[in-house]
């Protein structure tokens, strides 16, 4: 995503009092537990050692901070919120969230892909029968930006 021009785009389409949130809490590829370690190693397994993005490519992470890009636009008045947040997962939502995400949806596998869901689903059911289960504590952040004094 070019964040400056969407940046530029919300300067041009927002009210002067306008807040701009940006949110997130990173994925379970990302998430640094036993379970999520080893998915990964099962994915990457299929798939290779890099996260996939897009139709075709790899996953790079940006090169700035949001923190940075908002500083150098016209919302730069901010303001960070970190909560934290346990989520409990099952097997079952597990697969179903890999099947949504771009490093591990159905057609990257091609016709392995019912097999990688079989050793997934083994995977996740051992480790809901040890440990916490499928527990991910994670924060998530919330930015708000604001134009400093509510001015265009």
């Amino acid at each position: 995503m070019d964040r400056p021009a969407v940046l530029a785009m919300a300067d041009h389409v927002t009210s002067s009092g306008a807040t701009l949130a940006i949110m997130g809490d990173g994925s379970l590829w990302t998430h640094q537990a036993p379970w999520t370690v080893a998915l990964r190693a099962l994915i990457q397994s299929y798939l290779g050692a890099d996260r996939r993005a897009g139709a075709t490519g790899t996953y790079t992470g940006p090169n700035r901070r949001y923190e940075d890009d908002l500083a150098e636009s016209p919302f730069s008045e901010v303001e960070e919120h970190h909560f934290l947040l346990r989520r409990v997962w099952t097997p079952d939502k597990v697969i179903g969230y890999l099947r949504s995400t771009c490093f591990a949806r159905p057609a990257l596998f091609g016709d392995r892909h019912p097999q990688f869901e079989a050793e997934a689903q083994d995977l996740l059911e051992e480790h809901t029968a040890k440990e916490d289960g499928l527990v991910e504590n994670a924060v998530f952040d919330v930015l708000l930006a604001r134009r400093p004094g509510g001015v265009r």
